[in-house]
């Protein structure tokens, strides 16, 4: 079945509050995407953001991101008010988000909306005490961990007394019982994120559009997930890592690239039968419909860089669990639909392990035009069972690629795209993603509205400038759907 879809963090939603939300601009989003002729709503990871605003480090791989929580929908519920709202400074800019502003002001907000709900009742207590219950097995551990973050001014847990920090008996209870509002406040947040992210996801449904979420291969060192089980992770007695991931120098990064994420015990894992994994990825698909795994050559063999060194230079690679992970998870979350990113450099043990879970690769346009070669992301070369995407969140907006293009690279992408000019390359590599023979396309919303540079979501290894953009609100027009939707027709995904 061809189908397509577009690639649209919430993040970048038009809204009144700095940043996108589960308000009404999502819901707008989807009608754009029905009036389109699409099938899918590709997203970034939804967990809480914390250094350097990556969604790929995130405080919790099961928590959601209260940023994204929309405040006109608590106005509405008589949580907060309009004058209350507009008071706060969540940034000016509607093209950028400014996450300096939204922390000091969202959880302002939040709180006074929590103060409201427990004065006059949640409308549905019995509702909230059930999402509480059901999500028991993570909620708590994160609740705990956020609040004592926020006891000890934000810094890692690291540097947190050792008692809690080691996670001893009593020091537990001490910190629950002295942080016991903190902790219904971070519980709240997870239920309005919930509630909210439901309702939104339920009305995509209903107009046949699926939701693609993405899932981070590995968690953020400072995390409700290191912290609570460091028993998965290879880390020292006093909780440090042993190792860290990264990627190993390459034509693009010279030293390579040094993540800092813990890095799995895969051992445990299997001692296990996989319980973390299979609770990890069963909350997934109450969240998404289709799931992303990042960095799935991670699964075969991952780069092991030693605890403390500045780059990633003196890594070596170690075994990852194979098949054995992904027959485990069929067997008990059942045969669900996933995406491996399988970017980068992939051995043959890779190309093995993607093609015996059956699982669709990822091809990118953007890789396909470089010295005249033949390359695996040219159309010719694809195979149904793929997803194309004319560039991911990783690289530069397909405009601004063309405007960096050498000039020998864009003869070659004009003369295989079949156009005299470059200014034409942007439209017709949408044009060849969609035409080509893989089942599913994905195209970033700023491809179709042919944005620049300016547009892009993120710089690998850089901090500061990246998951900034935000979507000009009238960009949505009825006529860009019209061509959307007369595109993806006529290459049979309608």
């Amino acid at each position: 079945m061809r189908r397509s879809g577009i690639l649209m963090p919430i993040s970048a939603i038009p809204s009144r509050y700095g940043i996108g939300t589960f308000g009404k601009a999502s819901y707008d989003f989807v009608d754009f995407l029905v009036r389109s002729g699409q099938r899918l709503w590709q997203i970034l990871p939804l967990g809480p953001t914390g250094y350097g605003d990556s969604p790929y480090q995130s405080f919790s791989t099961f928590a959601g991101n209260p940023y994204y929580i929309d405040l006109e929908l608590l106005i509405r519920k008589g949580y907060l008010t309009r004058e209350e709202c507009d008071s706060y400074d969540f940034g000016d800019d509607p093209h950028d988000i400014d996450y300096e502003k939204i922390y000091f002001s969202r959880f302002k907000a939040l709180k006074k909306a929590w103060g409201r709900a427990m004065e006059r009742g949640l409308g549905n207590r019995a509702k909230y005490l059930d999402f509480v219950e059901r999500n028991r097995y993570w909620l708590e551990d994160y609740a705990l961990f956020m609040a004592v973050k926020d006891f000890f001014g934000g810094v890692c847990f690291l540097e947190w007394d050792e008692d809690i920090r080691l996670r001893k008996k009593k020091a537990l209870a001490r910190y629950r019982e002295k942080l016991e509002a903190e902790i219904d406040f971070y519980r709240f947040q997870q239920y309005l994120f919930w509630e909210q992210w439901s309702a939104l996801k339920g009305y995509a449904n209903k107009k046949g559009i699926e939701i693609v979420g993405d899932i981070p291969i590995y968690v953020a060192f400072d995390s409700a997930d290191t912290w609570a089980n460091p028993r998965l992770f290879l880390l020292d007695e006093e909780g440090k890592p042993i190792g860290v991931a990264g990627c190993p120098p390459d034509v693009f990064a010279v030293t390579g690239q040094l993540w800092g994420n813990p890095l799995y015990d895969w051992k445990y894992h299997r001692k296990t039968e996989y319980k973390w994994w299979i609770q990890r990825i069963a909350y997934c698909y109450e969240l998404y419909d289709i799931v992303r795994i990042d960095h799935f050559r991670g699964f075969d063999a991952y780069w092991f860089v030693p605890y403390g060194d500045e780059t990633a230079e003196n890594g070596h690679w170690e075994k990852g669990p194979g098949y054995e992970l992904f027959g485990t998870l069929k067997k008990t979350v059942g045969k669900k639909p996933v995406i491996a990113e399988d970017l980068g450099f992939l051995t043959d043990s890779v190309v093995k392990l993607v093609k015996k879970t059956g699982y669709p690769g990822m091809k990118i346009l953007q890789f396909a035009f470089e010295a005249w070669q033949d390359s695996e992301y040219l159309p010719h070369n694809y195979e149904k069972n793929a997803v194309v995407y004319t560039g991911t969140h990783d690289n530069d907006t397909t405009l601004g690629w063309v405007r960096g293009l050498s000039a020998k690279d864009a003869r070659f992408a004009m003369q295989y795209l079949g156009v005299e000019s470059k200014r034409e390359l942007p439209w017709a590599c949408v044009r060849a993603a969609l035409g080509s023979c893989a089942d599913t396309a994905i195209i970033p919303i700023q491809d179709y509205l042919e944005l620049g540079s300016e547009a892009r979501i993120n710089v690998p290894s850089t901090l500061g400038i990246n998951w900034r953009w935000r979507m000009d609100e009238r960009a949505l027009s009825k006529e860009l759907a019209a061509k959307i939707k007369k595109t993806a027709k006529l290459y049979g995904r309608i």
